[in-house]
């Protein structure tokens, strides 16, 4: 196998496109994903990339970029489970599941209903080998402004992801932090809509930070492992998906899926080793 085969993929317009959006997308993902998985917003997550089809479908019957019918269904669906879960009895993950599959069924009954030429396939599962210049700076300044935001603010989302309410005792804006990271979950899905669509966006926004809080112990590491987690499984899934005549986007979602397999045997030998040394030392103890 000579280096002019293994470095064809790259000699492509549409696959240096593909490699450039794994790239730009991979940072505010990975980033997110670690907050969402320390607040237990999984479900939250999969809400949102579910619910931003209908405002897709009527951003495009009123003429709009279709980014902001995203973000605003995105934001609706974020506030609309924040209110009714604070005013019913019923618990939020119920609450969610109901709005995100409701905004789910009404985004496909008026896409079946408006005459389109957007594909609901690309839609749902992105269509990253076709990624353009406009995809490409719609990302680029999506990834810059939640990926900026999340740096400059992550310690004051670590103690609202912890603690809510010390957060709020030490004079922080908690309800701004809250919405906020809501803005930007939204934003992030939108900015992943051309790579790898609305169902699998949630394996991006959730994978990397799960992979990372395995493998460290400390916030901050948490951070730059997810991102370096995330870019090269984008990377390698995208490479590979080219010799395998695979689509990308769940390519990439399976080597994330295999990461976090990996990442979970290995954190399950080592608290089986550390288990182990500590019941050697108490019985070296006892002896003595």
């Amino acid at each position: 196998m000579d280096l002019d085969f293994l470095l064809l993929p790259f000699k492509f317009p549409f696959m240096q496109n593909a490699f450039l959006i794994c790239v730009l997308v991979s940072v505010p993902t990975a980033l997110l994903s670690c907050f969402l998985v320390m607040k237990g917003w999984a479900l939250m997550g999969d809400a949102v990339s579910h619910a931003v089809l209908p405002g897709i479908v009527l951003a495009y019957i009123v003429g709009l970029p279709l980014i902001l019918g995203a973000f605003a269904a995105g934001m609706v669906c974020a506030v609309a489970t924040g209110y009714l879960s604070n005013n019913s009895r019923v618990k939020q993950d119920t609450v969610m599941g109901v709005v995100f599959s409701g905004m789910f069924g009404l985004g496909i009954v008026l896409y079946v209903a408006v005459e389109t030429n957007a594909h609901l396939d690309h839609i749902l599962f992105g269509n990253m080998l076709g990624v353009g210049n406009q995809d490409l700076w719609t990302a680029g300044i999506i990834s810059l402004v939640v990926a900026g935001g999340l740096v400059l603010k992550w310690k004051d989302l670590v103690l609202h992801s912890f603690d809510a309410a010390q957060a709020q005792a030490s004079g922080l804006p908690v309800n701004l932090l809250h919405y906020g990271l809501l803005a930007a979950l939204s934003l992030t899905i939108v900015a992943t809509l051309s790579a790898t669509g609305l169902i699998l966006a949630i394996g991006l926004v959730i994978a990397p930070g799960a992979i990372a809080f395995l493998l460290v112990r400390k916030f901050s590491t948490m951070l730059w492992v997810s991102v370096i987690v995330c870019m090269l499984s984008m990377l390698a899934g995208t490479y590979l998906s080219f010799f395998i005549d695979s689509a990308p986007a769940p390519t990439i979602v399976l080597i994330l899926t295999a990461a976090f397999l990996v990442a979970f045997i290995r954190r399950q030998i080592v608290t089986r080793q550390m288990s182990m040394r500590r019941v050697e030392d108490d019985r070296a103890l006892k002896e003595v």
